[in-house]
């Protein structure tokens, strides 16, 4: 059974760091997508960045140059180092998986997700 689990949210002042951690168990973790989501109260799901199976990464325009994603393959862990946090960070976040060694923007691509970690951000 394919599991993801997500760790290390909490709160922060704008401006400070955070490290998110995603845990894959139950399949071929160095083979494929990897993904972040976050979805704040109202809002619809966005990503945040996308890990593919031969490392390429994309990030999204307002995480660009502040968040950074790593890979973790002795620890099937795939990390989210989150810097210059701001409120409009403030979301829940979700790490994501899929059968596909490609990654997409749109959340229907992936068929595994975590339980998610709450990331807030105050000014």
């Amino acid at each position: 059974e394919v599991q993801v689990v997500e760790s290390g949210g909490g709160s922060v002042q704008a401006g400070g760091s955070l490290r998110l951690s995603c845990e894959g168990s139950g399949y071929t973790y160095s083979t494929y997508c990897m993904a972040w989501f976050r979805q704040a109260p109202g809002k619809g799901r966005e990503g945040v960045v996308i890990n593919e199976g031969d490392g390429g990464t994309s990030y999204a325009d307002s995480v660009q140059d502040r968040f950074t994603i790593s890979r973790d393959y002795a620890k099937n862990t795939l990390y989210l180092e989150m810097n210059r946090l701001k409120p409009e960070d403030s979301a829940m976040y979700y790490c994501a998986t899929t059968d596909f060694k490609r990654c997409n923007w749109s959340d229907g691509w992936y068929k595994y997700w975590g339980q998610g970690t709450q990331v807030t951000v105050s000014s």
